[in-house]
């Protein structure tokens, strides 16, 4: 009950925070509170609430008045309604049998106790015991299957490449279901998420966002990372059983198309790098994939995808709050979290609480600090260690040219011993030679002038 209470606190403070500023007018106090008001929020218990602008203005105050404290809801101090007995009854049918549903255990005390607590009541204590609900998940199907619409089913794989400048190849693809047609793709030096991210975020970007995102179980597609900007989005990712891949055929044969078409010309191509190979590969794509009539559908890829018309793409705004990656992190007692050695100050209000941490993952100078899904300011840095997320390998640099073949210095030690070879020797001149009677000669008479 102390934690619900902090918690609910914290939702207040999150609210309030910005319109408590005593630095704000009274218009512009009155301007955010009707906005907080007229929108939705996420409550502390995971639910969306409406909080009307008397409770918001009564908040303020409060908050005024004693500060955090004093939004935080005083502790009730009733008897439990529900009977231990029957509380620790369903605890012991739901450690017996972890798939027993709530609803399950409800009648199997009434047939027992001849009364039980309601379902809700029990699914919430076994939540708080620690004994949710094991059910199996009803298995998906995924026979010959071919979506009836663009951007219902985009299917997505990694295909190993060619190695171009010393490094091993890459290409991260989504295929469209419907139309057969490339809707993201990008090579790279690495089969990571960051390379998946990039290529379906461009694919968003040019194509639209698919209702539903395929993938296998490969370390790359089941990443948080990858989970968090589908959810932003609100695309279904689903993944395929380990060792059942059926409805992959189509990304499959795409496949094959692109090492048959493409790849096997790349050892006729000068490619010096990522830039030359991803170029190529969307000339290739757009003007000979898209435009050839698929064996199956009849059609060409990009013509049956703009069948329906333009896609519309998302904002960018809401495409880099999609693609920006969020670790959970524990508020210490100095109001400091620690992200992969770095340390940051956050608000003193979330000693304590967990939060979420929300950033780009080749900076992480920049964070941003969320609790309940709203923002609590920004991060301020103590001590960076690193910059870029661990698992945000960048993409290795240019290629150095190809040596010169010049030796500066042996050049320079050749002409050195040239000159040496021509410069007069004067110690053989001092031991007399067939040329000192006339050197005599010529200086006296310099003298006698």
């Amino acid at each position: 009950m102390e934690d619900r209470a902090r918690a609910v606190g914290l939702f207040r403070y999150s609210l309030v925070r910005e319109a408590a500023d005593p630095a704000l007018s009274s218009r512009q106090r009155g301007l955010l509170v009707r906005r907080l008001a007229s929108e939705t929020h996420l409550g502390p218990e995971g639910d969306r609430v409406r909080v009307s602008r008397n409770t918001l203005d009564r908040w303020i105050r409060a908050y005024r008045a004693g500060g955090f404290e004093a939004l935080v809801p005083a502790a009730r101090h009733a008897d439990a309604r529900t009977p231990a007995a029957l509380l620790e009854l369903a605890e012991v049918l739901r450690a017996e049998e972890p798939s027993r549903t709530a609803a399950q255990i409800v009648r199997v005390i009434v047939e027992t106790r001849g009364w039980s607590p309601s379902a809700r009541t029990l699914q919430r204590h076994l939540a708080r015991a620690g004994l949710p609900w094991r059910g199996v998940e009803p298995r998906r199907a995924f026979g010959r299957f071919e979506a009836t619409y663009p951007n219902e089913l985009w299917t997505g794989d990694a295909l190993h490449g060619p190695v171009i400048g010393g490094h091993k190849a890459y290409l991260f693809a989504f295929i469209d279901d419907h139309s057969r047609a490339f809707v993201g793709y990008r090579w790279g030096f690495a089969e990571d998420t960051l390379r998946l991210e990039a290529a379906l975020r461009a694919g968003m970007a040019a194509r639209g966002v698919p209702h539903s995102i395929y993938l296998d179980n490969g370390s790359a597609m089941v990443s948080a990372q990858l989970l968090r900007a589908c959810a932003t989005l609100g695309v279904v990712l689903v993944h395929s059983r380990p060792g059942r891949p059926e409805g992959r055929g189509t990304i499959e044969r795409a496949f094959r198309t692109v090492r048959d078409q493409f790849i096997v010309e790349l050892a006729h191509t000068d490619v010096d790098g990522l830039d030359a190979l991803n170029s190529l590969f969307a000339a290739w794509v757009e003007s000979v994939y898209h435009r050839a009539v698929h064996s199956e559908t009849g059609q060409a890829p990009l013509e049956r995808f703009l069948s329906a018309g333009a896609p519309t793409p998302p904002s960018s705004e809401r495409l880099r709050e999609a693609f920006l990656w969020a670790e959970r992190r524990t508020v210490t007692k100095t109001a400091t979290v620690s992200l992969f050695n770095n340390f940051y100050e956050v608000d003193a209000a979330l000693v304590g609480e967990r939060v979420e941490l929300v950033f780009d993952p080749l900076d992480l100078t920049e964070i941003d600090v969320r609790f309940h899904g709203r923002s609590m300011g920004a991060a301020v840095p103590r001590r960076i260690g690193r910059h870029v997320h661990p698992a945000a390998r960048p993409e290795p640099g240019p290629q150095p040219p190809k040596p010169s073949g010049i030796d500066y210095l042996g050049l320079v030690e050749q002409r050195r011993r040239a000159e040496l070879a021509r410069r007069i020797d004067y110690r053989d001149l001092a031991a007399g030679g067939p040329d000192r009677d006339d050197h005599d000669a010529d200086t006296g008479e310099e003298q006698a002038r």
